[in-house]
């Protein structure tokens, strides 16, 4: 095995991406398949996340993609989808809490409801999930090879980016800061808890801004590196994440973001 294989491959390992149906979460089951992984991808449409397992595995890929249906805006639904994960596979090396949704609206007329709905997925689903399913991810980790955990915050969790998505942009701080108490309670139990923090990608959710070539390179133009995420960028992040190169690393907030992070507003001095 040569050392790029060795540090990266996650052959043999089994990974459920939540949302992994479309988007970064599609990408991100792309990348763990790539990298040797069993990947289960689950979300509210069942019929999408099976599509989407199939077209994957028609890239030939050395690991495989299965689908399934999954919700987890409320406890019920949660519930159901670990038991559901429970029927599929009796190991979990592997969680990406990737499902999300967001809301806009103007300040002045945002609703409570939708606020309230975007704090249930994003925060609320993604903890109870995590809190359900560690007894799987426990059985098979080690000190030397633990168990991870990889949460889908933003560059809106990370910098006041509101942008009319109040409750998103707090619901990915919540995640980033959540991710945080994690790594440091689970540490002890050989399971790594991460974030990403993307920057704009191509999805569903950022069609309005993202869905055409011309709209795309608009985006781009106002990120520092010139261009909006790739599918390689995210699918990268993960793999070191979830691979023996990330094992020493737990409670990192991570930018996939094209450095939008460490951009800082206006220059203090430039009329000096």
């Amino acid at each position: 095995m040569g050392i790029l294989d060795r540090l990266f491959s996650v052959e043999g390992k089994t990974a459920l991406v939540t949302g992994g149906g479309t988007g970064i979460g599609r990408m991100i089951a792309t990348g763990l398949a790539a990298g040797g992984a069993r990947v289960l991808i689950a979300s509210r449409k069942a019929e999408a996340c099976l599509a989407a397992a199939e077209a994957i595995n028609a890239e030939g890929h050395k690991g495989r993609v299965e689908g399934f249906g999954g919700d987890v805006a409320t406890e019920a639904g949660v519930m159901a989808l670990a038991a559901a994960l429970g029927e599929r596979t009796d190991r979990l090396d592997i969680l990406v809490n990737n499902a999300g949704v967001s809301w806009g609206a103007p300040l002045g007329t945002f609703p409570h409801q939708a606020f309230a709905r975007v704090m249930d997925v994003n925060v609320a689903g993604l903890f109870t999930l995590t809190q359900q399913l560690l007894p799987l991810m426990e059985r098979h980790a080690s000190i030397d090879d633990p168990a991870r955990v990889v949460n889908l915050g933003s560059v809106m969790g990370a910098a006041p980016l509101g942008g009319g998505a109040y409750s998103y942009a707090a619901s990915k701080a919540a995640v980033h800061h959540l991710t945080k108490i994690l790594a440091k309670e689970l540490a002890g139990r050989h399971v790594t808890v991460n974030a990403l923090a993307p920057g704009p990608f191509a999805s569903k959710m950022t069609a309005f801004a993202t869905g055409t070539e011309a709209k795309a390179a608009a985006v781009g133009r106002g990120v520092p590196l010139g261009r909006i995420g790739r599918a390689d960028d995210i699918a990268g992040a993960t793999l070191f994440l979830c691979s023996r190169a990330g094992a020493y690393t737990t409670g990192a907030i991570l930018p996939v973001d094209g450095g939008i992070g460490v951009e800082t507003g206006h220059e203090l001095f430039e009329e000096g």
